[in-house]
């Protein structure tokens, strides 16, 4: 059974690619990227119930800045799914700020947040792999940071029962077909294709019901 069709309320939660310009004023505002565009497919074909999607995305964060405000921003809202994307400013900073995140520590605090999850709360876990596409010189490099945390991500999503979203593998096959900067200008942040074939990604995975298909 679709994770979608027993919810009533899903929450995305991350870094700028999940967060994608929401208005923080507006607490159902959902971004112009893939959490929008999952939000109206679904509503445009589902036959199921309404489900009220929630976006608290924001910019630059890391596993550990989730972590602080996990009970505001997830537990407290009481989602029946939720969402997480994170991992690629982990990485990132490493490269631009000399701030590395270790595979250990990001495992720690990915870890405590899914527990906080199952110890209060009933919600269904979805965990999307972080994802990088090389198009400035020297990404290619960052493979050796993200790769590992993508590992764990793998391995926290058997361990805790949820359903996990293969996004890095996803990319990375499309952009053997069409230029990598076309899903992601930067390597890191999606353009309009690149959300709309996550949001594609994340329902064939997620909500495993036929859906119209979304142009990318």
């Amino acid at each position: 059974m679709s994770l979608l069709q027993t919810a009533s309320r899903v929450l995305f939660i991350g870094d700028s690619i999940t967060d994608a310009g929401r208005d923080r004023g507006d607490p159902r505002d959902l971004g112009g990227g893939y959490p929008r565009v999952v939000a109206q497919t679904y509503a445009e074909n589902s036959e199921g119930g309404p489900v009220t999607f929630l976006n608290r995305g924001i910019s630059g964060n890391r596993v550990r800045d989730l972590r602080e405000r996990w009970q505001a921003d997830c537990l407290d809202l009481k989602p029946d799914v939720v969402s997480i994307m994170i991992g690629v400013n982990d990485t990132w900073r490493r490269y631009d700020s000399g701030d590395p995140t270790s595979v250990e520590a990001f495992g720690r605090d990915y870890r405590a947040i899914l527990q906080a999850t199952v110890d209060n709360s009933r919600a269904a876990l979805v965990l999307v792999e972080p994802f990088l596409l090389p198009v400035r010189p020297g990404q290619d490099s960052w493979r050796e940071d993200l790769d590992p945390k993508i590992a764990v991500v793998r391995r926290l999503a058997a361990d805790h029962d949820a359903t996990l979203v293969p996004l890095d593998s996803v990319l990375t096959h499309a952009a053997t077909t069409r230029a990598a900067d076309e899903l992601a200008a930067d390597g890191v942040h999606p353009t309009p294709a690149g959300h709309a074939l996550i949001a594609r990604t994340w329902l064939e995975t997620v909500d495993a019901q036929p859906q119209t298909p979304i142009a990318w």
